[in-house]
């Protein structure tokens, strides 16, 4: 297998994720269409019900305020940069994926929390 920057041009050898993933060209079992799955919840199964697993990574991490978590970091739509989880510059993103971002990906204010209980 051959990458060039983040993008596989096929090819001999192996590609392997950050989280154990490994990238198989003929048998790829993982976000096939069928099976929505993350990673961590084929290998380690479901959690109990009435508890969301948002992304791969449990627990997610936490989304600064207007951003987007796009994936390899934060993005700000309103300096049109991304940022990796440790707040380190990445890129600055294009309209192409700037209109992706918002249109697809978790935002800060979407988090959701558990409803209180009645007293």
């Amino acid at each position: 297998m051959e990458l060039a920057g983040d993008r596989y041009l096929g090819g001999i050898g192996k590609y392997t994720f950050a989280d154990g993933l490994e990238f198989d060209e003929e048998k790829w079992p993982y976000c096939d269409g069928y099976d929505r799955r993350f990673y961590t919840e084929i290998c380690l199964g479901f959690k109990p019900p009435g508890i969301p697993q948002l992304t791969n990574l449990d627990p997610p991490k936490i989304i600064p305020e207007g951003c987007y978590d796009c994936g390899d970091g934060f993005y700000n739509p309103e300096t049109r940069v991304v940022v990796d989880y440790k707040h380190k510059f990445l890129r600055n993103a294009d309209n192409d994926e700037h209109e992706w971002i918002l249109r697809t990906c978790r935002r800060a204010w979407d988090i959701t929390t558990e409803p209180k209980p009645k007293a």
